[in-house]
């Protein structure tokens, strides 16, 4: 199963994540490499989110990596949420 992480960012993110986009960054790509995050990243024009596509066997995959994630532990995201994804096709 998938499950969409949505992340909602302060306002000042893109200036504010700087000192812990390595951290952040590093901390994905071990999830990624554990096969749990497909992929992921900022929603653009205007930056004021980030959706992260996860697979797994339950939503916890997800919310235990947003509860561990230096962006949210530093106050970068504002909400976060996760929903399953029924995929159609693709994937």
């Amino acid at each position: 199963m998938y499950y969409l992480l949505f992340y909602t960012t302060v306002d000042d993110y893109v200036e504010r994540r700087i000192p812990y986009r390595e951290q952040h960054l590093a901390y994905a790509k071990a999830a990624y490499d554990r096969g749990e995050i497909v992929m992921g990243g900022p929603l653009s024009d205007p930056v004021d989110g980030a959706v992260l596509i996860f697979r797994g066997e339950s939503p916890a995959v997800a919310e235990e990596f947003a509860k561990g994630d230096p962006y949210v532990r530093a106050g970068l995201i504002r909400e976060w949420r996760v929903r399953p994804w029924r995929v159609v096709f693709g994937g």
